[in-house]
């Protein structure tokens, strides 16, 4: 198999997610419990940027081959929260709402050095704007992938928030067959197309949300 000097960035850039950006995900997802009350995470070690409490290897595979994938689940008690399924659901939604943050900064770097690559003849420049493309468009299908509602993922308990009590119960009776079925259309490539095109709008919605950067680019190099 050949791999372009392309490729090689981009295979890097997923281990610096695997390695960085994962880690950052479990731990908003364990500072989270932890302000609102549950203590279990900080008692597993989960309340730490190491990457080796949070990287969960098939997850970790997924994300290197697919691009979408997930760390290792924060345990949490939900006894513990004052309101337990608004408890879950805010915990849940800490660490997509990280990775649309670093997304953020992502898109805003991305556009700084694309513009310096504009105006600059640096091979290094078009490189680091490969890899901050990469970083971002990652991070964002992070985000989109991990707020499907399908569990193990997050975006499965935010949805318990809304449902009935019985459906929630439902979905967790079943969430073993549920999470089989679903890893089976993710290394299948059948969820490729869908997850792309909810990637692309979130991308397209953090493009328009730091318009200012265009703005201030543009007002420096006229």
């Amino acid at each position: 198999m050949h791999f372009t000097q392309e490729d090689i960035l981009k295979y890097g850039v997923k281990l610096i997610i695997i390695f960085l950006v994962i880690p950052i995900h479990e731990f908003a997802h364990a500072w989270a419990a932890t302000k609102l009350g549950d203590n279990t995470p900080e008692y597993q070690g989960r309340l730490t940027l190491n990457p080796i409490a949070h990287i969960d290897p098939i997850g970790a595979i997924c994300i290197f081959f697919t691009g979408f994938g997930w760390g290792k689940p924060v345990q949490v008690n939900p006894l513990k929260f004052k309101k337990y399924r608004k408890g879950m659901a805010l915990t849940a939604a800490a660490g997509p709402i990280m990775n649309v943050i670093i997304g953020f900064i992502g898109i805003i770097f991305y556009k700084m050095i694309y513009a310096l690559s504009l105006t600059h003849d640096s091979e290094a420049l078009v490189w680091l704007c490969t890899i901050m493309w990469y970083f971002t468009i990652i991070n964002v299908g992070l985000a989109a992938f991990n707020l499907l509602p399908v569990p193990p993922l997050d975006g499965s308990k935010i949805l318990g928030y809304f449902l009935p009590p019985k459906w929630e119960k439902l979905i967790y009776d079943y969430q073993l067959y549920i999470s089989l079925g679903f890893l089976l259309l993710l290394v299948t490539g059948a969820l490729d197309r869908p997850l792309g095109a909810v990637q692309n709008g979130m991308f397209w919605i953090l493009d328009k949300m730091t318009f200012w950067v265009d703005l201030i680019i543009k007002a420096i190099l006229n």
